[in-house]
């Protein structure tokens, strides 16, 4: 029998990979107005997973009798509620008759009708008609299996404020009878964006988690990529920016396994073993970045992803081309006038130009009074120029601001060496 642990682990390990999929093909099939419907039939069939497999194994494909179990659940809905042209517009008809009811199902199941139902839920929940902020939030809701807490971190805001963006993007899916459809015109581009953000903030959350205790999510990290593999690969979709995401995202996952050591210690990018970075994720990385310039045109993800690129290409920390990135930064700014982009110019200045250069765009950044990065980075620059009374006054102000084990052991260690 398996330990109850390790059940827990693997229902919520499927939950963050097959509810999104899972709830995307269900809302195809009973209207995107019964969401919430969706997303019933999938939680009690992850309870039904964990109360089953506590009393024996798990079965040899899991993700299988989670799609089994859910498609049974539907079937039995539809049967229950007969009430075929509300719950389902499109399928109406086929879903009258016993005959093709459960093909009907069995077919939104298969795996390329699957990647399909998740672009078309992608882009529903980025309808114009729905606040962006809360676009981003339910995208993460329902296709990453983020919870309230964990985007609410993302978003540096509460988990009021997600909730109730969430319950608003849902009410004008009902209010506005929004389908799961890829739009065919100029709103695509614009929705787009809102799609690429969304993936993007999941990327990041598993790059340096908002997780006390666990400082990198590979979990997210592949989901993230997944979902925008599915944004590139459609002839609508593949827009420049979604392959110049899709680079960055390879060339940053390249390095995943190098930043933290066998202790759970951080690994800053200084001391990491280049020599195990991941180099088919680097030429990947260098591939989707080479279609990206065509046609020509610059986003802010473009930017992003160049100056990951020539990390990756530096054979040391010591000859990276450093003001080759502080000027991509410079021009990430022109786009993205915020502190965090900021923040990353004024450590590149410290190597391509000066530290006093990084200590005067420093003290010009306004907005990161609360965050960790900001003092750790001033006690840095202080520690490199030898005034280790000011980096340790720094660096005790940053271990106050952070709740990761790992950022407050490494910022422990720095405090040692002042």
């Amino acid at each position: 029998m398996e330990p109850t642990s390790n059940i827990h682990q693997t229902v919520d390990h499927l939950f963050r990979h097959e509810s999104g999929k899972m709830v995307a093909v269900l809302s195809r099939l009973l209207g995107l107005q019964n969401l919430e419907t969706a997303q019933d039939i999938v939680q009690d069939t992850l309870l039904q997973a964990m109360n089953t497999w506590s009393y024996g194994n798990i079965p040899d494909n899991p993700s299988g009798w989670l799609y089994r179990v859910a498609k049974n659940k539907a079937i039995d809905f539809l049967r229950r509620e007969k009430r075929f042209k509300e719950i389902s517009s499109q399928y109406a008809y086929l879903l009258q008759s016993e005959y093709t009811l459960t093909p009907t199902i069995n077919n939104l199941f298969l795996e390329n009708e699957i990647q399909d139902s998740q672009l078309r839920m992608m882009f529903a929940c980025c309808h114009p008609s729905i606040a962006e902020d809360s676009q981003i939030a339910l995208i993460l809701k329902t296709l990453c299996g983020l919870s309230v807490n964990e985007i609410a971190k993302a978003f540096l805001t509460n988990d009021e404020t997600i909730s109730k963006r969430i319950y608003r993007a849902k009410e004008k899916i009902k209010a506005e009878k929004i389908e799961l459809n890829v739009p065919h015109s100029d709103e695509l581009a614009h929705r787009v964006d809102a799609v690429l953000k969304s993936l993007y903030l999941l990327f990041n959350e598993g790059y340096n988690s908002s997780d006390a205790h666990n400082l990198i999510r590979k979990d997210l990290c592949e989901e993230a990529m997944r979902l925008c593999h599915l944004v590139t690969q459609h002839s609508l979709t593949s827009f420049p920016e979604s392959k110049a995401l899709m680079a960055l995202m390879c060339f940053q996952s390249s390095r995943l396994n190098t930043r933290i050591d066998d202790k759970g210690h951080i690994i800053v990018l200084k001391y990491q073993d280049r020599s195990k970075w991941h180099q088919p994720l680097i030429q990947q990385g260098f591939e989707y970045l080479d279609k990206a310039a065509e046609p020509y045109q610059v986003s802010a993800y473009h930017l992003e992803a160049a100056i990951a690129s020539l990390h990756a290409a530096a054979l040391s920390f010591e000859q990276t081309d450093w003001i080759s990135i502080y000027h991509l930064y410079e021009m990430l700014y022109q786009l993205q006038p915020n502190p965090v982009v900021a923040l990353n110019k004024a450590i590149a200045s410290a190597y391509a130009i000066s530290r006093q250069n990084a200590l005067s765009e420093l003290r010009q950044i306004k907005g990161m009074e609360q965050h960790y990065l900001y003092y750790a980075t001033f006690g840095e620059i202080y520690f490199d120029m030898n005034e280790k009374e000011n980096a340790r006054k720094f660096f005790e102000k940053a271990i106050q601001l952070t709740n990761s084990q790992a950022e407050k052991q490494l910022l422990l260690k720095k405090i040692g060496l002042c």
